[in-house]
């Protein structure tokens, strides 16, 4: 079978390629990490690809693997986002975005959806420090300490940048009255 095929296979989740440094479950949580940081769908299978490109590298560089794969996985993805962001004016696109949201018809179950979009605007108006930090704690499901340890941050820094974090979007959502 060629290269290209498995890797077709793979992306459709029909098959595990030998050698691949991310399982399928890393796979799923590196794609939500970066769709949770504003990374467009369409770049998801990018973003994926550099996740394991930097783990080959770690490798390949004589690096030992991470202790938790999926952690440092997860870390490098909203990384990535971030960098993302920088790059293609993250405030213009996350402002179109939220538009054409707010244009779309919602039938049911309408005060979820202006509860993430008001959420959705108050992690976008966090520092990015502290938007990684709710990111990965809340969205990809990571302890503080594995947080702290891919971030290279005492774990006090994380737990401070979440409570800054969380109490600035509590204001948002009671400034927005929206709880």
């Amino acid at each position: 079978m060629s290269v290209l095929r498995r890797a077709a296979r793979r992306a459709q989740g029909d098959m595990a390629v030998p050698g691949d440094p991310l399982d399928a479950a890393q796979e799923r949580r590196v794609r939500a990490v970066l769709a949770l940081g504003g990374v467009p769908q369409a770049d998801l299978p990018d973003g994926v690809q550099q996740v394991r490109l930097r783990l080959l590298e770690r490798a390949a560089n004589g690096q030992e693997a991470p202790r938790d794969v999926s952690a440092w996985a997860a870390v490098v993805a909203s990384n990535l986002a971030m960098d993302w962001h920088r790059a293609k004016r993250r405030q213009e696109r996350l402002g179109e975005r939220l538009a054409s949201l707010r244009q779309a018809a919602h039938p049911s179950g309408e005060d979820t959806s202006v509860l993430s979009l008001a959420v959705a605007r108050g992690l976008d108006q966090l520092p990015d420090a502290q938007r990684q930090v709710v990111v990965l704690r809340f969205y990809a499901d990571l302890p503080v300490r594995s947080i702290a340890e891919e971030l290279g941050v005492p774990e006090g820094t994380v737990k401070s940048r979440l409570h800054t974090a969380v109490r600035a979007l509590r204001v948002r959502l009671h400034e927005d009255e929206v709880v």
